[in-house]
């Protein structure tokens, strides 16, 4: 079984190809170059690499508009290219998973060519289309502030198409089998070539009933089983990350009450409610999130983050919360996207300080789930503003102090690196805190190998304990007789805390830190007193370190 879910207790970690390294030497990140750098990700310890699109595209919106699934930008090289860094990826003990943008097409593919062409094609049913603008085509934008509709009118099909994302990216029409076929055939494709599973592209519009005549959409759940079948019956451990941000009420329908859906989804709910802990100290709302998406069958995982590569989408806040988080991490409007989400970086949010940083990624490290890992952020790599929307924290990977950060030998890399400021490369580069030992680089590598060493959070069950202050979160996991405990202190200035760790057994006697030579034995009274500097943290294993030896097989 634990060979089955492999993603249970694994560390992935979220690049783009384009952003990673150019070996060819035009300024365009390649699949050689990223090929070069599978040794540097296997020491930092990752499990899998989620790769963001990298198939053919007119490149409008960073790749997810794909103009042929079927195939390889050639600015990154070829499927040869490709089965060459899945294989070296392999051999290193690192899956490989990519995105499945299977909701919308580029308005260039040629599916979308022929069906707003020929009104007889095949294709033409697989697009969502009206001969009138629909009534309700100014609700629905995912990108408010810079979509103003859902429906445009194409001037060679004379008729109007939806897209819930821009206007270049129609939408497919899901409902449609010919088109379920096909993305079957999508998935088995790169499967074929040694993809592991897929993060898969805005879940909820994909299984969502779509037309001019749908007033409000039905999720048509059944279609994730389908997906989930075709996947497991072709290789048994692969597996799907899905990207739903939806209420806690509704996660259930993604996973499946028997597992038989998706395999792991990014929890949204508990993202949003932890940076309104970072900028409030104040973790009650936080437990709330993990309560309510506690549920969850046995093979389901939910996926830990703090940053990724869209805006940090704090929809789900109350308007006060909302503006908390603005007030402390976004507080200009050019930080601010889509008025609802921040478009920074971690380490700029939290103004550079390393003890909210290691706060930050030890929250994310020790949450009920796998933890997602930015690219970047291993280094604390900053943004540029001056980049539209989204793509000011899509810089190039800062390696050296060479030119362009040693990203490309190109004049002009098509992304520009940070080469100015406190975050430019001079400062933020990975073979600079590779040379030091106390670097975020080197703190981040002992993290990940110690998380591995605590398989009770990808597998176990938790429990928030009482410590008499809410800005510290407690957190224990039981797992095979083994239990560990983790203590994150929010607040700037210090505070002790006294708790008993819920154990009925004498285990909880003793409380050994895995990260440091602070043990804490308690009291008569059976409490721990335990005093936590600003933004800090403990990781203790519970007993002794004998507990492989107490572990149980089931």
């Amino acid at each position: 079984m634990i060979k089955d879910l492999w993603y249970k207790n694994a560390v992935i970690y979220c690049l783009s190809v384009g952003t990673y390294m150019d070996a060819n030497g035009d300024g365009i990140g390649d699949f050689s170059g990223l090929m070069r750098r599978l040794d540097y990700l296997n020491g930092l310890g990752v499990s899998a690499i989620w790769l963001m699109p990298f198939q053919a595209s007119p490149g409008r919106d960073n790749g997810y508009d794909i103009s042929d699934y079927y195939s390889v930008n050639p600015a990154y090289g070829t499927l040869g290219d490709f089965v060459e860094f899945t294989h070296a990826a392999k051999q290193r003990g690192i899956r490989v998973l990519i995105d499945l943008v299977v909701n919308h097409t580029s308005d260039q593919h040629p599916w979308f060519k022929e069906a707003r062409r020929d009104p007889k094609s095949k294709h033409r049913d697989w697009y969502v289309w009206s001969k009138k603008k629909p009534t309700n085509a100014n609700k629905g934008m995912v990108f408010p502030g810079v979509q103003k509709s859902t429906w445009t009118h194409d001037p060679v099909a004379k008729e109007y198409y939806f897209h819930r994302f821009y206007d270049f990216q129609p939408d497919l029409n899901t409902s449609n089998p010919e088109v379920l076929a096909e993305i079957l055939r999508i998935m088995g494709f790169w499967i074929q070539l040694g993809v592991s599973g897929f993060r898969m592209d805005a879940v909820p519009f994909v299984i969502s009933t779509k037309g001019a005549d749908v007033k409000k959409p039905r999720e048509q759940y059944a279609m994730l089983r389908d997906l989930r079948e075709f996947l497991q019956w072709r290789v048994g451990d692969s597996m799907i990350l899905a990207e739903a941000n939806v209420l806690p009420s509704t996660d259930m329908q993604y996973f499946g009450d028997d597992g038989d859906r998706m395999h792991m989804m990014f929890n949204f709910q508990v993202n949003q409610n932890l940076f309104y802990a970072l900028a409030s100290a104040d973790t009650k709302p936080l437990i709330r999130a993990m309560d309510k998406t506690k549920k969850r069958p046995h093979s389901g995982q939910w996926g830990m983050f703090l940053r990724n590569h869209d805006e940090l989408d704090l929809g789900r806040l109350s308007e006060k919360q909302r503006q908390t988080v603005f007030d402390a991490f976004g507080p200009n409007k050019e930080d601010q996207l889509y008025d609802r989400g921040i478009r920074r970086r971690l380490a700029p949010m939290l103004g550079g300080d390393r003890r909210r940083l290691e706060l930050a990624y030890s929250l994310m490290f020790t949450l009920p789930g796998t933890p997602v890992l930015r690219y970047g952020d291993e280094l604390g790599m900053g943004d540029d503003l001056s980049l539209p929307e989204r793509e000011c924290c899509r810089t190039p990977m800062q390696w050296s102090t060479e030119p362009h950060g040693g990203f490309t030998k190109s004049d002009k890399p098509i992304m520009p690196v940070i080469g100015h400021g406190p975050y430019g490369y001079e400062h933020v580069n990975a073979a600079f805190q590779r040379r030091d030992p106390n670097s975020m680089l080197n703190w981040i590598e002992r993290i990940i190998r110690m998380r591995k060493e605590v398989p009770e959070v990808g597998w176990g069950d938790f429990e928030a304990l009482n410590v008499g202050n809410d800005a510290v979160l407690a957190l224990r996991y039981d797992w095979r007789n083994n239990s560990v405990l983790f203590l994150h202190n929010f607040a700037a200035e210090p505070i002790e805390v006294e708790f008993k760790t819920g154990l009925a057994d004498q285990r909880g006697a003793r409380l050994v830190n895995l990260l440091g030579d602070e043990h804490s034995e308690a009291k008569k009274n059976g409490k721990h007193c335990v005093c936590l500097e600003s933004y800090g943290y403990r990781w203790y294993r519970v007993g002794g370190l004998d507990y492989l030896l107490n572990r149980s097989d089931v």
